[in-house]
């Protein structure tokens, strides 16, 4: 007898409690095997592909896309039949299903697909060894992965229709209501609407904002509706007639509220703590850069294209940063306040602000102190690519002691940023441009950068920060400067 299994958001650790569904991997009527991708999701750290336990064919996906979803909630429900009636059309056969009969799904689950449904499989041994015990890693199934393939709805096992439909039905009357987003609940609350009386326009009949947010128009319409004419007070005829009412002007636009979740929702609340916890100062130098761009010009030229990727400004930068916390350690650290200790780090792990069409993230270049140039530059041109493609592991997101701002990127010459939480400092560089500098004694067009250093007070004083960034500039102006720490 094929089995309805309801999959729910799993835990994606790093303490996180809800995801928003970025996009889904299958549709409902496709055929899934175990530990097969089928929705991708963004958390506050990154973006996760979810895989699934069971095998079988999707009946329901909850929840549109861009739609959030705390940590337990369904997120699809997979039809699962028998084994003996479904050996024939398992994940490695995608050709030979259509002859299978009312069993077309794909392979059993057994006791060990998870705490939902877990007792009900066939009971086999080798039931149980097709179900899957780790929605994210997907350990103990060596079934190949199946092809994605829709399945007809005549192709579907009546057993399993008439399952859907019967636990199905009692829903829309006694059962829970079709609803998923805690938002979309308290909506109807707010406004008094019956859940249970609205038809859902979602998958499976599941409700929408949009159908409440319709639903209270409605209300509002039948509210303001004029009387009807049968019900009218008549009028006498003596009585002058009723001058039209002068047009009232249009209702100015609705207010727009954006959720604070996600990436930018993570970076709101680090960005708000760092400014309840650090008292932060900041510093900032003029330099010209002139002699760094041209090191950056002769190192791009040396080699030819044989020579390999091209250096970039933010990868010599970032090697400054490593010679410089390597002189002033106290702004590689951070501040232990249940001990009142400044904790003092051995490695670097530089991060690096990167804008994103999701929201500002930092993403991390691990052991940057043992890295030269060209490494860093290779580690930051993949972390940067991986951001634009929304591809960033959470180990890839934590545990920065330092990070570097390019702002200059935006066409802006200083800022004063906020220190990445729980980190110590942060080196802001604005953009290069030709402006008139003494040089050598004389007036000159040469190419200048103010440097910005944002750090936290507590960990050293204004004489340490200032070493530190006059190091920095030091390092632009003359490269060769550098040579005394490679």
């Amino acid at each position: 007898m094929p089995q309805v299994f309801e999959f729910k958001l799993p835990d994606l650790g790093e303490g996180l409690t809800e995801a928003e569904i970025v996009r889904w991997l299958v549709e409902v009527g496709d055929v899934v095997a175990i530990d097969q991708p089928v929705v991708e999701v963004e958390t506050a750290k990154a973006m996760v592909e979810v895989p699934c336990p069971y095998g079988g064919v999707v009946t329901a996906r909850f929840g549109e896309e861009g739609t959030e979803l705390p940590v337990g909630a369904p997120l699809l429900t997979v039809a699962v039949g028998s084994e003996g009636a479904l050996g024939a059309v398992g994940p490695a056969d995608s050709g030979s299903g259509s002859d299978a009969g009312a069993g077309a799904v794909v392979s059993a689950v057994g006791s060990g697909a998870g705490s939902d449904g877990a007792g009900s499989g066939s009971g086999s041994g080798a039931g149980e060894a097709e179900a899957s015990g780790n929605v994210l890693v997907g350990y103990g199934t060596g079934a190949p992965v199946a092809r994605r393939r829709r399945v007809r709805p005549e192709a579907m096992a009546a057993p399993v229709a008439a399952h859907v439909t019967a636990a199905a039905a009692p829903d829309a009357v006694q059962g829970p209501v079709a609803v998923v987003s805690p938002l979309v609940r308290k909506l109807a609350r707010q406004h008094d609407l019956d859940l249970r009386q609205l038809a859902g326009s979602g998958p499976d009949g599941l409700i929408l904002r949009a159908d409440v947010e319709s639903a209270i128009r409605a209300l509002t319409d039948g509210a303001a509706a004029p009387t009807p004419a049968s019900a009218a007070v008549s009028v006498p005829e003596s009585l002058p007639p009723v001058r039209p009412s002068v047009a009232r002007p249009a209702a100015s636009p609705a207010v727009e509220r954006i959720p604070l979740r996600g990436v930018r929702g993570a970076v709101a609340d680090k960005l708000a703590r760092s400014r309840r916890e650090i008292p932060d100062a900041t510093c900032w130098v003029d330099a010209d850069a002139t002699e760094l761009m041209k090191a950056r010009s002769a190192m791009n030229s040396a080699g030819g294209p044989a020579a390999g990727p091209k250096m970039s400004v933010l990868a010599l930068l970032a090697r400054i940063c490593t010679a410089a916390l390597a002189r002033f350690p106290e702004l590689n650290s951070t501040v232990d306040l249940e001990a009142r200790e400044i904790v003092r780090l051995p490695e670097v792990h530089l991060g690096f602000a990167a804008q994103t069409e999701r929201g500002l993230v930092v993403p991390v270049v691990r052991d940057a102190q043992a890295r030269n140039a060209e490494s860093i530059g290779a580690e930051i041109a993949r972390l940067t690519e991986a951001a634009r493609t929304g591809r960033l592991t959470p180990a890839e997101l934590t545990g920065g002691t330092f990070t570097l701002n390019n702002y200059g990127v935006f066409g802006v010459d200083g800022s004063t940023p906020i220190i990445n939480h729980p980190e110590a400092a942060m080196l802001g560089v604005g953009r290069i441009v030709p402006k008139p500098w003494v040089h050598e004694g004389e007036l000159a067009v040469r190419q200048v950068v103010q440097l910005s250093l944002t750090f936290d007070h507590r960990v050293c004083d204004g004489g340490t920060a200032g070493g530190f960034l006059r190091y920095v500039a030091d390092c632009v102006e003359q490269p060769a400067v550098l040579l005394r720490t490679l």
